[in-house]
């Protein structure tokens, strides 16, 4: 409960919201108690025959059912002192009133009609309804008008902040959870804590006021049958007690298994290709069943419990109608207009009683949906600026790694790496697969944090600066490239102000112009998702002309030539050439000829550092590497 709270108070806009719900509420419950009070007005007509000439009892009209002739003829002379011959109603009201019982409905009936003569102008009592009706609808309208507005604007709120905290995690928590369960929390819980929010206005403010105040008016009307009604109240909390805490359960269940479910969904279509060629449509059918029904038996428990609290709610507040009504009539002998009032009243106080159970379903919903959300957004980033960090201006000397090490879980992922990377200098990283090299070039933007050891750019760790200005002087092309639904032009300035000149040049450095200006648009052609109108190469090549596009001094590639073919490879290595001595450049490459130019060539087996230095150099000392050479080159002569 705390956590929905803490969500809706965090914005003053949502407190000004509040306050407006608030009103609105208290305006909607004070019209539905003046609907209820309308009744009394239509319902009054004056006192009856057997309580106009009731017996005196301690100086007050008592309570029969029989009235005797010399009762009736003595009280008629109390009416009509002077003997007219006739008593009018209100001299009958006025009798009943002070010497009857005290009856706060006839009273205040009476007082109104006093005031605005309802029983004697039937357009004063018209016009009083639709009052009460227009007075009713605009609370309503009102109250849950800001309450839905205040709803959506914390969803839209939690959303924001769900995403913002997400970039600021490091890259090892994407890799602890998986894509459906992320996008899930983003989507479904945001809205989930969002209707619970409205459910919490309704039961912990609405309800209330509307129980304690419609109480208040049971208690003045009668306060023996408010005592009697009481006694109903365990058969109905408990029920709902119970119920809540099987509804918060499930919740929790129903939750983690759209996780679940989406996850499957999400490994379907970006799997797509896969399945169909292994002819695997079973297995992952398999797959979505078994996460499809088994969200089914948890929604069918859901609703069990669920529609099962209004019904339990409704018998009890049936039953205590009946009562009130059979026991005030019978029993207290009170008059028919009084106990018309009484069981509206009764109607207004456990409306909210009945709501209040399916209202505390949504609520545990979003309790469990927070306490979901807010696991993540708990989560204190491992990776974050230090107190007065310091701009990192362009490469001016070297980057250097200082017996870096790296571990991920309980494995040691690199050991002591050290190496230097002078300004204008093409350092190439290459090694078996699995040797670390794709980690080195992920600690440099510090995706991760090395466990020991420092990286240091111009003699300046990379922890004492920004992590903005840090990868602001990168310029990093993976070995996946990334493209989004957008423009081929807004693919390439990925949200910087760069001309539209800038962008063409960087295109043709990467020799995607080509391909580009084949496009229906051009560069104002739209990309579908993950550049799927797109080969593997050409979505290669808009990634480099991103990276190109940046200027930035210092270039990491890692295995960004894979995808190519040989022309391709070609012309990227021709441009890589054409960077030498302006950009440092840290290349991972999969195809040895393309950094065979390299000014330096790190050799890394298991986290290691095995060897350094050019090319010729490394044929000559480092036997390992003279052995991936001679195989690589012999398989990419006869590609």
């Amino acid at each position: 409960m705390k956590l929905l709270l803490t969500a809706a108070l965090q914005n003053r806009t949502h407190l000004l919201l509040l306050i407006y719900t608030v009103i609105g509420m208290c305006l909607f419950t004070l019209a539905s108690q003046l609907e209820v009070f309308s009744i009394g007005v239509m319902t009054k007509k004056g006192p009856d025959f057997f309580e106009l000439f009731a017996p005196m009892e301690g100086g007050q009209l008592a309570k029969v059912e029989q009235v005797e002739a010399s009762t009736a003829q003595a009280r008629w002379k109390e009416l009509d002192p002077q003997n007219k011959g006739v008593i009018t109603k209100q001299e009958a009201a006025d009798f009943v009133r002070a010497h009857g019982s005290p009856d706060r409905v006839g009273q205040a009936i009476q007082y109104a009609d006093s005031w605005f003569n309802f029983n004697g102008n039937i357009a004063n009592l018209a016009l009083f309804l639709i009052c009460v009706a227009l007075l009713k609808a605009v609370s309503q309208f009102i109250h849950r008008y800001t309450t839905r507005t205040v709803a959506i604007r914390v969803s839209r709120d939690l959303r924001q902040q769900y995403f913002e905290h997400l970039q600021a995690l490091p890259m090892e928590f994407f890799q602890k959870h998986d894509i459906g369960g992320l996008s899930a929390r983003a989507v479904g819980d945001a809205g989930v804590i969002a209707q619970a929010l409205t459910s919490s206005l309704i039961n912990f403010v609405q309800s209330p006021f509307v129980i304690a105040t419609t109480l208040l008016w049971c208690f003045l009307t009668s306060w023996q049958l408010t005592l009697l009604i009481f006694c109903g109240f365990p058969l109905i909390i408990g029920p709902i007690y119970l119920i809540a805490r099987k509804v918060k359960k499930i919740a929790k269940q129903l939750q983690k298994n759209q996780e679940g479910f989406s996850s499957v969904l999400i490994d379907f279509f970006a799997g797509i290709q896969t399945v169909k060629v292994f002819a695997m449509e079973d297995f992952s059918l398999k797959k979505y069943r078994e996460q499809n029904t088994r969200m089914a038996d948890l929604e069918q428990k859901s609703a069990r419990y669920d529609l099962s609290s209004r019904p339990i709610v409704h018998t009890m507040g049936v039953l205590c109608v009946a009562t009130a009504m059979l026991y005030g009539l019978h029993v207290l002998q009170m008059n028919v207009t009084s106990v018309l009032v009484y069981c509206a009243l009764l109607y207004l106080f456990y409306e909210p009683i009945k709501k209040f159970a399916e209202e505390n379903n949504n609520i545990q919903r979003g309790v469990a949906a927070a306490e979901r959300m807010y696991e993540v957004m708990d989560i204190t980033p491992q990776i974050q600026d230090v107190e007065g960090a310091s701009e990192l201006k362009p490469l001016q000397d070297s980057v250097v790694f200082d017996d870096v090490w790296f571990k991920y879980d309980d494995q040691w992922i690199l050991k002591g790496l050290s190496f230097t990377a002078k300004k204008g200098q093409t350092v190439a990283l290459v090694g078996p697969t699995g040797a670390g090299k794709s980690t080195i070039v992920q600690l440099l933007p510090r995706l991760y944090e090395p466990q020991k050891g420092e990286i240091s750019i111009d003699g300046h760790n990379i922890n004492t600066v920004t992590q903005r200005s840090l990868r602001d002087a990168i310029a990093f092309v993976p070995q996946k490239p990334f493209l989004f639904m957008d423009t081929v032009a807004e693919n390439i300035s990925f949200g910087r102000p760069f001309t539209r000149k800038q962008v063409i040049d960087a295109a043709r450095r990467a020799y995607a112009d080509e391909f580009i200006q084949e496009l229906p648009e051009g560069y104002d052609s739209f990309l579908a998702e993950a550049g799927k109108n797109l080969s593997g190469g050409q979505q290669q090549r808009l990634a480099i002309a991103r990276a190109l596009v940046k200027d930035a001094s210092i270039l990491v590639l890692d295995e960004a030539t894979s995808s190519l073919d040989n022309v391709s490879e070609s012309r990227i290595k021709r441009a890589l050439h054409d960077l030498h001595g302006s950009i440092t450049q840290i290349i991972i490459a999969h195809r040895l000829t393309t950094i065979e130019d390299a000014d330096k060539i790190v050799f890394i087996d298991n986290g290691k550092k095995i060897a350094e230095g050019t090319k010729d150099e490394l044929l000559e000392s480092c036997l390992p590497f003279k052995l991936m050479w001679e195989m690589r080159t012999h398989d990419e002569e006869l590609d």
